[in-house]
């Protein structure tokens, strides 16, 4: 229940609706309710019975305890026949005369000259009251038609502003979260949270909330209309309710579980679609269709699975609350109809107790499936907050001060890290990177190189040390002025479904189109976007896909330098590409290094060996760090690297040019 008044707590920013919706769901249950009191006014008086005399009247006056009755013409009564003395109805039994032998039943004293009229009713309807009657009803009617519109557009716009608002708060959350909960999490699953999770308590909002205040003032005026008519059929009509609270109860708790399993299998269902859509160009070359249509068969009939062992609950459900409330009205049919007999109870209020009964079959019938959405809801809402009250890892301090201005010192102080807070990933690593200056990191994989700059902009926090720029400890800044003064270009360039104009203009929205044509020169990307029919409107592909990756990477060093960071991150970005390709980025590379400070995580040797500073990277640790000509001379990791990659080819540079060994292309080496 506490996840569905959460839920319910998103309507507090439409309190007036709210309370219109509310008001309106009142009028359209009082409406509703009126009606079958319309009817009984209009049966009871429009059409009030009469009894006409037989010619039969008292001689002398009977009592309680006569069983004979003496009347003028009694003569003319048949053995057998019924009629009616006041407002008891009597049975001749045996004649002697003008003395009539009468079934006692329930007769009251009399006095002499009393008629005897007809057993039967004759019904004369009166004009007046069965039109103001029919002008009533129409009236109600009207009203009703009125208020029902407006109690299903609110709902509907209601919970609209619910899923809008629960859609953008899974949105910003997910969006503000650290790397480490992204890492943690399956896409899919965070897809279907935000979708078919955020529809589902939609549902519940529109058609659970209100109809369900709809449905309890309907039961509650019901319950007082038809006490106040009768308290004994009252009691024989609500027999069923406490079994039907129970199988309510019974089946709401089975019913949740069986609706996260099925949100969660959705989710499962999602995820392989989406790294299959991803993936599509890797699934083709394997040929692996066969395969991946399999994997995504298994969970499709998983899903399927839950939804039917779910219906299942459902189909049970709902021939239970309807032979229920069938029941209930034959049962009522009956003993009303002997209480009609008795005196007990008029045609009309037997008619309107049965309109009552009526108008309770849809609440009983919709149960079950309210049922189902709050157990539905239940479930959605839970994923919903996992989301929403998820904490993230790397948090900003309430007075963190802003990062302006910066020189661009960087230096990482016994700084250790482990993502798991057992397995430890870097161990005491200390080094500076000053100002204007290139730090290459260099190693095997795993062995700590992207780790460390993931941590310069704060998407993890270390676990030990410190990290300062300028001085200042990057916990102590906020994490949009952090990130403002740190560029990154990524080995996996990632180009939204966009136009390149606003793939450069990423980070720097407000950029003109001067500043994003010359971020491009400088990129040594313009002239190819000009060469395009559309230049700078041209739409990229989902993922850049319809660019090399040349291209992609020169786009990305263009909005990076459009950023102007005063720290530079650069993942080796020429591993995979042609040689021209590769000039052209280092190239680009060089222009965006130049007077910033820049981190380097290298696979080769020839893209780092210019650096100011090599950091060589082992299990976590600096084995070593230098220049390339300081390890090169040392007996290590480096020199061992440098010997299977660069000798050969320095020494047949040299044999061919006089160059010395450690000379190198600027271009080639400013790269990075």
């Amino acid at each position: 229940m506490s996840t569905h008044l959460r839920l319910l707590g998103f309507l507090r920013p439409y309190k007036k609706q709210v309370m219109f919706a509310w008001f309106v769901v009142a009028m359209t249950a009082v409406t509703t309710m009126i009606m079958p009191q319309l009817l009984r006014w209009a049966i009871d008086t429009g059409l009030k019975p009469s009894y006409p005399a037989i010619g039969v009247s008292l001689a002398r006056p009977v009592s309680a305890a006569d069983e004979r009755i003496v009347a003028d013409n009694g003569a003319s009564l048949e053995v057998g026949q019924r009629f009616r003395l006041g407002d008891e109805i009597l049975e001749v039994t045996a004649i002697e005369g003008n003395t009539v032998s009468v079934d006692r039943g329930r007769m009251r004293d009399h006095p002499a000259g009393t008629e005897l009229t007809r057993a039967r009713p004759e019904y004369a309807g009166k004009t007046e009251t069965l039109l103001m009657a029919a002008g009533a009803i129409l009236g109600v009617a009207l009203l009703r038609g009125l208020f029902t519109y407006w109690m299903q557009f609110l709902g509907e716009w209601l919970s609209q502003h619910v899923a809008y608002d629960l859609r953008n708060n899974i949105y910003d959350r997910l969006q503000r979260q650290s790397y480490a909960y992204h890492d943690k999490q399956q896409t899919g699953q965070l897809m279907s949270r935000a979708t078919q999770d955020v529809e589902s308590t939609r549902m519940f909002i529109q058609l659970g909330a209100l109809r369900l205040l709809d449905m309890i003032l309907r039961i509650v005026a019901a319950v007082a209309f038809m006490a106040s008519s009768n308290i004994m059929l009252t009691a024989v009509a609500w027999a069923l309710m406490p079994v039907v609270a129970w199988q309510s109860i019974r089946i709401q708790l089975k019913s949740r579980r069986l609706w996260t399993g099925v949100q969660e299998q959705l989710g499962r269902v999602t995820t392989v679609l989406q790294e299959n859509l991803s993936g599509v160009r890797v699934v083709k070359a394997f040929s692996r269709e066969p395969y991946e249509d399999e994997k995504f068969r298994r969970e499709a009939e998983e899903l399927f699975n839950w939804n039917i062992r779910q219906n299942r609950i459902q189909a049970q459900s709902n021939p239970f609350y309807q032979a229920a409330s069938m029941l209930s009205q034959v049962i009522v049919l009956w003993v009303g109809a002997v209480m009609i007999t008795n005196g007990d109870l008029s045609p009309g209020e037997l008619i309107a107790f049965l309109s009552y009964l009526t108008l309770m079959i849809m609440p009983m019938r919709m149960l079950g499936f309210i049922v189902q959405m709050f157990a539905r809801a239940g479930a959605s809402g839970e994923r919903i907050f996992e989301i929403l009250d998820a904490e993230s890892a790397v948090k900003e301090k309430p007075n963190a001060i802003e990062l302006r201005d910066i020189r661009g010192d960087v230096r990482f102080e016994n700084v250790s890290f482990s993502y798991d807070a057992v397995s430890p990933v870097l161990r005491d690593v200390s080094f500076e990177a000053p100002a204007g200056k290139v730090v290459a990191l260099l190693g095997p994989t795993g062995s700590g190189k992207t780790t460390i700059v993931n941590l310069l902009p704060r998407f993890y926090d270390v676990t030990g040390g410190a990290i300062t720029i300028d001085g200042i400890d990057v916990r102590d800044v906020t994490l949009a002025s952090l990130r403002a003064n740190i560029g990154i270009i990524q080995q996996d360039v990632f180009l939204f479904s966009a136009t390149i104009r606003d793939n450069i203009a990423y980070g720097a929205v407000d950029a003109t189109q001067e500043q994003i044509i010359e971020a491009a020169k400088i990129a040594r990307i313009h002239d190819f976007i000009m060469s395009l029919p559309e230049g700078y409107d041209t739409w990229v592909g989902e993922r850049g896909i319809t660019l090399s990756g040349g291209q992609k990477q020169r786009i990305s060093i263009a909005r990076t330098l459009l950023l102007d960071p005063k720290i530079l991150i650069l993942d080796d970005s020429t591993s995979s590409v042609d040689t021209q390709t590769e000039y052209l980025i280092q190239q680009a590379l060089a222009a965006v290094m130049k007077g910033r400070t820049t981190l380097v995580i290298a696979q080769r040797l020839r893209t780092v060996k210019d650096a100011d500073q090599i950091l060589v990277m082992r299990g976590g640790t600096i084995a070593e760090r230098g220049t390339h000509e300081e390890l090169v001379a040392q007996d290590g990791l480096y020199r061992e690297i440098y010997d299977l990659e660069l000798r050969d080819q320095e020494e047949a540079l040299k044999r061919f040019s006089g160059a010395a060994p450690s000379g190198s292309q600027p271009a080639d080496g400013g790269a990075g």
